[in-house]
């Protein structure tokens, strides 16, 4: 680490941008520790209180962290989990990927070159998601490049770093690390087969959440639904919290067993509720669609116009969903996800029969001893401790399904009993 000496500065705001650059060539690197805030000030002749404030700026900027007794220490880019096939020869059932013989084949129509100037959003895209939005009351349409890039826009449209967000424990891999990158802070909020439970969302709301991020049904990692009791409770929770962004990502909208439950209030004066057509296009066809309030729709297009979602990629999407032969495919595909999900769950005798590509399996004792055992029986999978946003997960397995057959569900089933032994 260089000596106190190289920090430089008697405001905190120079002191701050001294740090910064100090990291931006190097000679702060991830982990450094920063001078205790007395020392650095006795160095250079400044009150303790400027110390602390520039420290603050410097936390505030994602640029350094406090570890408690610890002191303050540079940040580095955050090593996230993340969905995806991971090669080897074991069964992969912990990729979250959908099956590729479930997806429609993409076939590009070019048509009249685009423009700079050119209307962000294909008319007959917007027209299909209109009319299968759920939602009663005025609202407005916007497009964003997937699900992610929504929440995260969404998030950032009307939040500030240091924000803590309520967040489903165990929560999805894509938004852990998008409030990770984007320096909010997670407050998480337990999960049952119901989906959000609505006294830890009372207690994460009371406690300061100024956003909830919530998945109405095939929840990733646990396959839980909102049912209409459990949406009614939730609406009664939120009521409370008008402040509140409301953010409903219903990832599985098409291919879901499950009607959708809304679970935003009236009250709630700035709301989105986000579909991907990832899940059942194809995950390279980035595009979805967002059914907002006019505020944060104004605020989403003012980034997005600039550098609009391909409209080459809308078209398609749009083109796909108005063939027949993509509905036929997406009606087998949700058939054929929900019996392979069952398979398993009927094997392991689990009480409520899961939504989506994963089914979630607790566990007596530690899900990564387990996991590792079971890669040594040929299978993989995801221990819970990759979906933890709070600092104790319970011990569980998700196992992606998308793909099983009867007889890995037989095998996997055998192995599992095994490696709990």
């Amino acid at each position: 680490m260089p000596s106190v000496a190289r920090i430089d500065g008697q405001t905190a705001e120079e002191i701050a941008s001294s740090v910064r650059d100090l990291v931006s060539v190097g000679a702060l690197g991830t982990g450094a520790t920063l001078p205790p805030i007395r020392t650095l000030a006795a160095d250079l002749g400044v009150n303790r209180n400027t110390v602390a404030a520039a420290y603050r700026q410097l936390v505030a900027a994602g640029v350094a962290e406090t570890r408690g007794r610890g002191g303050t220490a540079i940040m580095g880019l955050p090593q996230l989990e993340r969905e995806g096939v991971i090669s080897g020869t074991l069964i992969d059932l912990a990729s979250g990927n959908p099956d590729p013989a479930l997806l429609p084949a993409l076939r590009v129509r070019a048509g009249e070159p685009v423009l700079y100037g050119a209307a962000p959003a294909d008319p007959g895209l917007v027209r299909w998601a209109r009319e299968g939005f759920e939602v009663e009351g005025p609202f407005e349409v916007v497009v964003t490049h997937g699900a992610i890039d929504a929440v995260e826009r969404l998030l950032t449209a009307h939040l500030t770093r240091g924000d803590a967000v309520a967040l489903e424990d165990p929560g999805f891999l894509a938004h852990i690390g998008t409030l990770r990158l984007n320096g909010y802070t997670a407050a998480p909020v337990a999960v049952d087969a119901e989906g959000m439970r609505p006294d830890a969302l009372d207690a994460a709301l009371r406690a300061g959440a100024r956003a909830a991020v919530i998945t109405p049904r095939a929840h990733n990692p646990t396959g839980a639904g909102v049912s209409e009791e459990r949406a009614q409770a939730l609406r009664a929770v939120l009521s409370a919290h008008p402040h509140v962004l409301v953010i409903e990502d219903d990832h599985f909208s098409a291919l879901s067993v499950r009607p959708y439950v809304r679970v935003t209030p009236p009250e709630s004066a700035r709301w989105a509720l986000v579909r991907s057509v990832t899940k059942f296009l194809g995950p390279d066809l980035r595009v979805a669609v967002v059914a907002t309030d006019a505020v944060t729709a104004a605020r989403l297009r003012a980034r997005l116009e600039p550098a609009w979602v391909s409209l080459l990629l809308q078209g398609l999407a749009r083109d796909l969903l108005a063939d027949p032969a993509t509905t036929a495919l997406v009606a087998r595909a949700r058939e054929t996800y929900a019996r392979r999900a069952a398979l398993l769950a009927e094997r392991l005798e689990l009480a409520v029969p899961p939504d989506g590509l994963n089914v979630w399996i607790d566990l007596p004792d530690d899900a990564e001893r387990v996991a590792a055992r079971l890669a040594e029986r040929g299978f993989r999978v995801r221990p819970s401790t990759a979906f933890a946003v709070g600092r104790a997960p319970r011990p569980a397995l998700r196992v992606t399904t998308s793909t099983l057959t009867p007889e890995q569900a037989d095998a996997f089933t055998a192995a599992l009993h095994s490696a709990t032994k």
